[in-house]
């Protein structure tokens, strides 16, 4: 049996400020298997890396990632509403975050959620895909996304890209995109995951999200589930280490 692979959620969420290059490398030092990080284009087509759609929550800047150029989003603060100790922390690009994981050669999986549900970002996926493609990078490389329509065009510009699907709800974990896009993995919320899996075991394999608490963990480790997504990977590591 495969073991259960700890993926950081959003860099080491929990310990550092979210999707900044401190919280990625967190994460890898305390030696993750995978990193998750969420991406929005800019106004200049620049690929973000945050979670939001705007900026308020996680840095000293206001209004909405879209509206925003590069330069403007590289001016603010992201890492003080976490700790003062992070003033210094800045929104990264997806190539920064690229190149630095590629300069510490790390080997683990990269997984990108296109965060389209709230604003579809026209040509997201073509960005990212062809972003990934221009160099041969010592990691892997993953995609997922809770609007379907951006797994199926992800598909469409490359057929072999490995693709998640993200879903909250029953009715939502579709083993198939349309009539030829199989799915192969899910991300379910740990909710669904722990309601299903009393009765049943989920037929595709599961990276459950966003798993924290000790007895959760226990919990999916005693699955054997694919994955975990964890806003505390070296908790995580700690326990399946024990176990």
């Amino acid at each position: 049996m495969n073991q259960t692979k700890i993926i950081a959620h959003r860099g080491s969420k929990g310990t550092h400020p979210e999707n900044t290059l401190e919280a990625i490398e967190e994460a890898i030092q305390v030696g993750s298997d995978g990193i998750e990080i969420d991406v929005h284009l800019s106004l200049d087509k620049e690929i973000i890396v945050i979670h939001d759609e705007t900026v308020d929550r996680t840095t000293d800047g206001k209004g909405r990632v879209q509206d925003l150029t590069l330069m403007e989003l590289k001016k603010m603060d992201a890492g003080s509403w976490f700790s003062p100790e992070y003033t210094n922390c800045r929104i990264p690009t997806l190539k920064e975050v690229f190149y630095f994981l590629a300069e510490i050669d790390y080997k683990g999986l990269v997984n990108i959620e296109l965060k389209t549900d709230h604003y579809s970002y026209p040509g997201i996926e073509e960005k990212v895909i062809t972003f990934a493609a221009e160099k041969k990078w010592p990691f892997t490389v993953e995609y997922s996304s809770f609007n379907y329509q951006t797994l199926i065009r992800l598909k469409e510009v490359d057929s072999s890209c490995k693709i998640a699907l993200l879903f909250e709800n029953n009715g939502e974990n579709v083993a198939f995109l349309g009539s030829d896009i199989p799915v192969r993995m899910w991300h379910p919320k740990l909710s669904w995951f722990k309601n299903k899996s009393l009765f049943e075991t989920p037929e595709i394999p599961v990276r459950v999200w966003t798993v924290n608490k000790s007895k959760d963990i226990q919990y999916c480790l005693s699955k054997q589930v694919a994955g975990i997504i964890t806003d505390y990977p070296q908790k995580a590591l700690e326990i399946r280490n024990k176990w």
